[in-house]
């Protein structure tokens, strides 16, 4: 049965408050995390070649699962630069946001990269939040198209993320595990995952259940200039519900 957590990430973007690679790393290592989910803040592939960036988290035992989240249109200039560092990279899948008349280009790459695109839903005000918005979607677009399942915008939308991650399990190719509580105006607020509105051990027994082996990536979005202590946290939850669930 895969493990869920075999390719365990953090999302770079938690990492935000440090701009050098060495410093994510290093902080990476302090979570006990062995990957890493990487955005343009940190390395962006239209800035030039970023080889020596990608041997410099590789030397130091990091590997990459994802890149993004990129916002797709019809440049293909552009997105083959997205493409190519995440080839390079040994991304499997690229978080993403892809407006339907970029799809056949798009589509067209994945075929050649051989690299798959998982959107990600962004709440509700998103245009590819809401489940029905991702139906559509996929009706129309190939299998090379599946979800990254961000759970706490999820949340945002008024769904329940594990219900959601059942009904798209054929195409939920990543997980942006995250929660979120809401104050009495209905913002959301970043918590540490399991402490808010996130069914963290029913998550974890779909993922089993089905035998779910894609891209699990963590992220948390509060202590920005210290976002370690939360981060381990979530780490642990993520273990401890998963030894429960199985």
């Amino acid at each position: 049965m895969p493990d869920p957590l075999e390719h365990l990430a953090i999302q770079s973007w938690c990492f935000r408050g440090f701009k050098a690679n060495p410093e994510v790393i290093s902080r990476l290592k302090l979570c006990g995390v062995a990957n890493v989910e990487m955005c343009g803040f940190h390395i962006d592939p239209q800035a030039g070649d970023p080889s020596a960036a990608i041997s410099t988290y590789r030397n130091a035992g990091i590997g990459f699962t994802a890149y993004g989240v990129h916002y797709f249109n019809d440049d293909e200039a552009v997105a083959r630069r997205v493409f190519g560092f995440a080839k390079a990279a040994g991304c499997t899948t690229i978080s993403a946001h892809v407006p339907v008349a970029a799809l056949p280009l798009v589509e067209r790459l994945c075929r050649e990269y051989g690299i798959r695109i998982a959107i990600h839903n962004h709440g509700r005000k998103d245009r590819l939040g809401p489940v029905w918005a991702l139906e559509d979607l996929f009706k129309v677009a190939s299998s090379h198209i599946g979800l990254c399942l961000d759970t706490a915008w999820m949340l945002d939308c008024g769904e329940d993320p594990v219900a959601v991650a059942e009904k798209f399990a054929d195409r939920l190719y990543g997980l942006h595990v995250k929660d979120f509580t809401f104050d009495s105006a209905g913002r959301p607020h970043d918590v540490v995952i399991g402490t808010g509105n996130l069914d963290l051990p029913g998550l974890m027994k779909v993922l089993l259940r089905r035998s779910w082996g894609g891209n699990l990536t963590i992220e948390y979005e509060g202590d920005v200039e210290n976002p370690v202590p939360a981060l381990t946290q979530c780490v642990a939850a993520l273990r401890t519900s998963l030894a429960k669930a199985a």
